[in-house]
């Protein structure tokens, strides 16, 4: 009788468990990715390091290399999780993430020609963002013109990954030094995060994910169809660009600081909408989350798992999205045709 109790409880108030649920995992996780790594650290050691200006070899490691890491992870994580949510709704393809479709390949051709300019910082996010919304407007366009089935809309992607990933790996060729700077970048990483890197990054992202959770309804409108959201009132030419523009200001704006980040916007949003539903105010918030700590565990696992060597957390995201990816095929879940 006490478990029945307990599950109607938490049945009855599932969105605020499910919330709940989301922020202590988030908590949880960026406290491993401080504490732990090559060299432990402490709580203690933390508290020191406040109180003497961070002038211990501990504090160092905290201040320089654990903090921007671990915030690096947890804000990537949700802007890939959130624009993959977006994109699938947009698109009305589960399937559909930043990775799968040439997005991520779009901004990683950006950010290779800005390493081969010298360009960084916010050029380097603006031009990422450019490439992402680029990629996904053209898989948009050839979806919305051929009436793209769920495969077709995948198959667009594979292309658009493969011809993007052909002109970097031009450009590579050219310029040998970009193409040594640019090893991590293709499998994702984020050993090499600076604040000057991440800040810029970072404002961008938190802006759009605030302008997309008052943009809830229009999101839930859009994804009924294009028939239904016109009968509505709705301008969907207009919406639907504006939230392909949003997802890729999140897409390009993660790759600019790690990569080429693999299967976050496909797992994250799947696993989100089977246990929450698919109302976007709850699914986006929920995709925030849970996308955070799911990119902070993966690159805790990456730094440690291996001790003391330390491998890519792409990688690590690529042998758990992969079978995913395929069980979902074979499930049948991925979506249906684009209006």
């Amino acid at each position: 009788m006490k478990n029945s109790a307990i599950y109607c409880w938490i049945k009855r108030n599932k969105r605020a468990v499910l919330f709940l649920t989301g922020f202590l995992l988030l908590i949880g996780s960026a406290a491993a990715g401080i504490l732990f790594g090559s060299t432990p650290l402490s709580f203690s050691e933390i508290a020191d390091a406040f109180a003497n200006g961070f002038s211990t070899s501990a504090g160092r490691i905290f201040a320089y290399v654990r903090l921007p890491r671990t915030l690096a992870s947890l804000i990537c994580g949700a802007a890939l999780a959130v624009s993959g949510a977006v994109i699938q709704g947009v698109l009305a393809n589960r399937l559909a993430s930043p990775s799968i479709i040439g997005v991520n390949s779009g901004a990683g051709l950006a950010v290779t020609v800005c390493t081969a300019l010298g360009i960084y910082g916010t050029g380097q996010s603006f031009f990422a963002f450019l490439g992402a919304f680029a990629s996904v407007m053209l898989i948009n366009l050839g979806a919305r013109k051929w009436g793209a089935s769920r495969g077709t809309v995948i198959l667009l992607g594979v292309a658009m990954n493969s011809l993007l990933g052909a002109v970097s790996d031009t450009i590579v060729t050219f310029l040998p030094d970009v193409g040594a700077m640019s090893n991590d970048f293709k499998v994702g990483e984020f050993a090499s995060v600076t604040y000057q890197k991440l800040i810029p990054a970072a404002i961008l992202i938190l802006i759009t994910v605030a302008v997309l959770l008052t943009l809830t309804n229009e999101l839930d409108v859009l994804t009924l169809g294009h028939d239904n959201a016109a009968g509505l009132g709705m301008n969907t030419s207009l919406m639907r660009t504006l939230f392909l523009l949003l997802a890729s200001v999140l897409a390009g704006c993660a790759v600019s600081v790690a990569g080429l980040l693999s299967f976050v916007g496909l797992i994250v949003p799947h696993a989100v909408r089977r246990v929450a539903g698919g109302k976007s105010s709850d699914l986006l918030g929920l995709c925030a989350l849970f996308g955070a700590a799911f990119v902070c565990l993966c690159d805790t696992i990456a730094r440690t798992a291996f001790s003391p060597y330390e491998i890519p957390v792409g990688i690590i995201m690529a042998f758990l999205g992969a079978p995913f990816f395929v069980f979902i095929l074979i499930k049948g879940k991925g979506g249906h045709s684009v209006d």
